[in-house]
């Protein structure tokens, strides 16, 4: 079939105009594959909160940015545990390393935080990770924080022990000394260690420190945290 000139013309207008508003739409961002890239495919719906709570409420540029599991999700006092010091918590309970790498794009980039604060690894290996494994997920989360943010400290908490996952230390110990290594290699990451002053003196959880799940923190244990966390807040000014 032939177009005269002026059909031709209207032709290619109409068909550059439908492209050009085809590529303005936005692409879609394929789920995430479980669990080669996250662990559970319902962190969507934490995200989805998370975004809803800032639109109501922006959170503060440049605050101290806690992210990761249950233990930091459920650190209720964080704000009050570190006066003067504007805090965000963006923990998903039951999550592991490489979900909040996934999710940095969501939970981590945007804030622009002074430093992060980073605890997970302790569901990892419940949930069957090997130590090397938590080491080789930290290097990724750590290498995922550097491509948007270079420059911004990174504090590790270590895996903590807890009486209902005591037959897990000789793994969590050996993962924490495989990423302390990786740590101490890292410019601008640290290591905290939590493991040590959680056990008594037999080497074993001790278990005042903790609520009647025997697995999540009382006050007790968070001020063990807080101790040990708080010098690292002092030393990166806002």
């Amino acid at each position: 079939m032939k177009f005269s000139p002026v059909k031709a013309w209207l032709f290619g207008l109409f068909a550059s105009l439908l492209l050009a508003g085809c590529a303005s739409q936005p692409a879609q961002v394929a789920a995430p594959r479980v669990p080669e890239q996250v662990s559970n495919a319902e962190w969507a719906a934490d995200m989805a909160r998370f975004a809803a709570e800032d639109a109501v409420h922006p959170p503060p540029r440049g605050a101290v940015l806690f992210v990761g599991s249950s233990s930091i999700r459920l650190w209720k006092t964080l704000a009050e545990d570190f006066p003067g010091v504007a805090v965000i918590n963006r923990g998903f309970g039951g999550s592991e390393i490489r979900d909040s790498t996934w999710y940095a794009d969501r939970i981590v980039v945007p804030y622009k935080p002074r430093l992060i604060v980073f605890y997970a690894g302790d569901n990892d290996i419940a949930n069957g990770r090997s130590p090397q494994q938590l080491h080789d997920d930290f290097l990724a989360f750590v290498r995922r924080v550097r491509r948007d943010l270079p420059s911004v400290p990174i504090a590790f908490v270590s895996c903590k022990p807890s009486p209902s996952r005591a037959h897990l230390l000789d793994a969590q110990r050996e993962a924490n000394a495989l990423i302390r290594a990786e740590a101490a290699k890292q410019k601008r990451v640290v290591f905290i260690d939590v493991f040590t002053p959680m056990l008594d003196a037999n080497g074993q959880p001790r278990a005042e420190l903790f609520v009647g799940d025997r697995l999540h923190m009382n006050a007790a244990g968070y001020a063990i945290w807080r101790d040990a966390i708080s010098p690292y807040l002092r030393s990166t000014p806002p």
